[in-house]
């Protein structure tokens, strides 16, 4: 045993080899933390034992680097104060665009978020102070490591494709108008809203699509309170429908849900104004069980350009409009502000108080608790399926689509703006019930 320590003490004595072991550590640590952001960019908390492992790799990181060079005793208090707050500065930086998704959020996570592309180079000022001030191998090993995975992130952000121009429509002026308080340019300056082109012919949006960064998509609807952007609107189309047609050839019972169901009924087939992600429902059965139906999409995501993921303890699948990467990039997306989103959530027969109802793992607005602890409806609201036109195609629907937006929202004819900070509410709410 005393050998084993020995030879362990050797090896890590060597400065070269120590430096590239402390890298490893940051790396995983790294790679942790962007696999925990999936879960807030997703409304969802990340469990404990999530949040555990990214903790315990940051804490071995840190632990490995303040010992003394041959491992058998002592710490350099200085590393180990020094190291152990630049990674927790780092991290909260590379968080912040991750937890800065609800309407509500403090002033320095918004901060952050709005230069989230760039701000994790800051850094660089404290790492080479660090690095003059503590001389220590293992040390710069991880400081090397945590300044080039910064660097990458903000050289892909450089590579932003062309945008193409779209109009912005008369509601869409409408609202920007009313939550800029008559000065755009100001507005748009505050906010950071890259996409918005102001000139002597008007205003104009530079969109987003596969081959650009996403829109800062829940900044511009939740926090404050605009419009869907037009180029999302038509990403969020083309995603709906691509996911609907796959579920048909798949021969898989599907049906719209929530706000999109919503603006179906309520806004004559159309998007919500406001509207986020796309919401549509599956039934699953002995047939098509939850692993074979996330493993179908994921082939059919890899081949078509579309990013799946699957939070099957949340109760949830994603299919992003962004193309999928390689390991460890396809990570990195969880640090982005913004995505074009469909959540696809199955659902599964059940009895109720000696009624046939259909529930899923969460609630989705008012649905009722079941005696399974799930949430669900009527089975007869939904099936058999009927149709309605959304975005300009026939999609599948719960047969009795009124009575099951009541069931989640209660009276859904009355413009409720959900998900939408109470400030920018306010601004836009005599726009919003007022016919244009």
């Amino acid at each position: 045993m005393e050998q084993d320590v020995a030879g362990i003490a050797v090896l890590t004595g060597s400065p070269v080899i120590a430096s590239l072991i402390a890298a490893a550590l940051y790396t995983l640590a790294y790679l942790s933390l962007l696999y925990l952001l999936r879960y807030p960019r997703n409304w969802r908390p990340p469990s404990l034992s999530t949040s555990a492992v990214t903790g315990a790799i940051a804490v071995v990181t840190v632990a490995f680097v303040s010992l003394s060079p041959d491992g058998l005793g002592g710490i350099d208090f200085g590393v180990l104060f020094f190291l152990s707050g630049f990674i927790a500065l780092l991290f909260f930086i590379i968080a912040a665009p991750a937890i800065d998704f609800r309407p509500e959020s403090r002033p320095v996570i918004e901060f952050l978020a709005n230069h989230g592309d760039y701000a994790g180079l800051w850094m660089f000022v404290p790492a080479i102070v660090g690095s003059y001030a503590l001389p220590d191998a293992k040390l710069h090993g991880v400081l090397v490591a945590a300044m080039m995975f910064e660097l990458a992130w903000f050289l892909r952000h450089r590579r932003k494709g062309e945008r193409r121009l779209y109009p912005v429509g008369e509601h869409d002026l409408l609202v920007l108008n009313a939550q800029a308080n008559g000065d755009v340019a100001k507005f748009a300056k505050q906010h950071g809203i890259r996409e918005l082109e102001l000139s002597g012919h008007g205003i104009g949006w530079r969109g987003c699509d596969k081959n650009t960064l996403p829109c800062h998509l829940n900044l511009y609807t939740n926090r404050l309170g605009l419009n869907t952007p037009p180029c999302c609107r038509e990403h969020m189309r083309d995603l709906c429908h691509y996911v609907a047609s796959c579920l048909r050839e798949m021969k898989i019972v599907y049906w719209l849900e929530g706000g999109n169901l919503l603006g179906a009924v309520r806004e004559d087939g159309n998007l919500l104004a406001w509207e986020d992600d796309i919401d549509i429902s599956v039934m699953l059965d002995q047939r098509t069980t939850w692993a074979s139906l996330a493993r179908r999409l994921a082939d059919r995501g890899m081949r078509d350009g579309y990013y799946v993921d699957d939070f099957k303890k949340l109760g949830f699948i994603t299919i992003s409009y962004d193309r999928p990467r390689q390991f460890p990039f396809r990570w990195e997306r969880n640090r982005r502000r913004g995505e074009i989103r469909l959540d696809l959530v199955p659902y599964r027969h059940a009895m109720s108080h000696g009624q046939a109802v259909l529930e899923r793992l969460f609630s989705k607005g008012a649905m009722p608790l079941t005696e399974s602890r799930w949430y669900g409806v009527p089975e007869e609201t939904v099936l058999p399926t009927s149709t309605v036109r959304f975005l300009g195609e026939d999609i599948a629907c719960p047969n009795q689509p009124e009575a099951y937006l009541r069931i989640i929202y209660g009276e859904f004819e009355e413009v409720e703006l959900t998900y939408v900070a109470a400030t920018a509410a306010a601004n836009r709410r005599l726009i919003d019930v007022t016919p244009h």
